[in-house]
């Protein structure tokens, strides 16, 4: 599958290669993340969690988090009621504005697996009202062409677009190319973007460039859009492209917690302790 034009003047290349760790592993629970912060994004995760496992309530305040199944399911229920569970290849967009307090858990037999992402939000949204939004898999626009099958979870591939609305624009998409097949996908210039590899082995940016394999974050340079091949002849590669808008705003992260000076991350968890300003009775869920 090719873009209608697929001679980037301006391509992206990897700027850096890194191996998304595991950050947290337990007997039923594994967390492998990377990405601190990469304007607008805060944090991203892939998770492994074996039924009944899961995350107890917790917090969070000022920034959006997408959850979606590679296998499994899992449910996400908060503190005001909403309960959505969402199975393979479903998405959950949450956000967590003012404030939320929430527990997720595995909800299918077996192995639980999915990652999320967690958005920045523009200062002056910080403290909207928190929503959760669930988006069956059924309901994700997949276009497939010339060995080539995207899912277009959030932004626009192809002339497809995402149901998903973003506080802050974000493209989220889902490739599965087959051996020998190539995709060239542009991204909004501007726009910082990144790949990680879910499965398979594929070489990205350039044809010459070292392949990269499972559990791999690519960070991407500036540029029109990006290339990538599957050089293999038996297995299919599939990454997940996610590219955002930068905000250009400070931003500090400190736990459950994304907001834009330290002295509002110590309000919040003061908010927190006393059950106020989006936390009010968090024990009642």
């Amino acid at each position: 599958m090719e873009d209608q034009n697929t001679s980037f003047a301006k391509p992206r290349q990897v700027v850096e290669k890194i191996v998304a760790l595991i950050e947290e592993e337990g007997p039923l629970v594994t967390l492998r993340g990377h990405l601190k912060t990469f304007d607008p994004f805060i944090m991203f995760a892939e998770f492994a969690v074996l039924s009944p496992a899961g995350f107890p309530y917790h917090p969070h305040r000022g920034f959006e988090a997408v959850t979606y199944m590679l296998e499994g399911a899992f449910c996400i229920q908060d503190r005001d009621g909403h309960k959505g569970v969402i199975n393979e290849g479903d998405v959950q967009w949450m956000t967590a504005g003012r404030g939320t307090v929430h527990t997720e858990t595995s909800a299918g037999d077996g192995e639980n697996i999915g990652v999320q992402l967690w958005i920045n939000l523009p200062s002056k949204d910080r403290m909207i009202k928190p929503a959760y939004k669930e988006i069956e898999s059924k309901d994700i626009s997949q276009v497939e062409s010339a060995g080539v099958v995207v899912r277009v979870i959030a932004g626009e591939a192809f002339g497809v677009r995402s149901p998903a609305y973003c506080q802050t624009p974000t493209m989220f998409l889902d490739f599965t190319l087959k051996p020998g097949a190539r995709v060239d996908q542009r991204i909004p210039e501007p726009w910082n973007a990144y790949v990680y590899v879910v499965a398979g082995e594929g070489v990205f940016g350039e044809p010459d460039a070292p392949s990269a394999a499972r559990h791999h974050v690519l960070l991407l340079g500036g540029g029109e859009g990006v290339s990538v091949w599957n050089r293999s002849a038996e297995e299919p590669l599939r990454f997940l492209l996610f590219s955002g808008q930068p905000l250009e705003e400070p931003v500090v992260h400190k736990g459950p917690f994304v907001m834009s000076s330290q002295k509002e991350i110590e309000e919040s968890f003061e908010d927190y302790r006393n059950c106020r300003n989006g936390f009010e009775k968090p024990e009642q869920v």
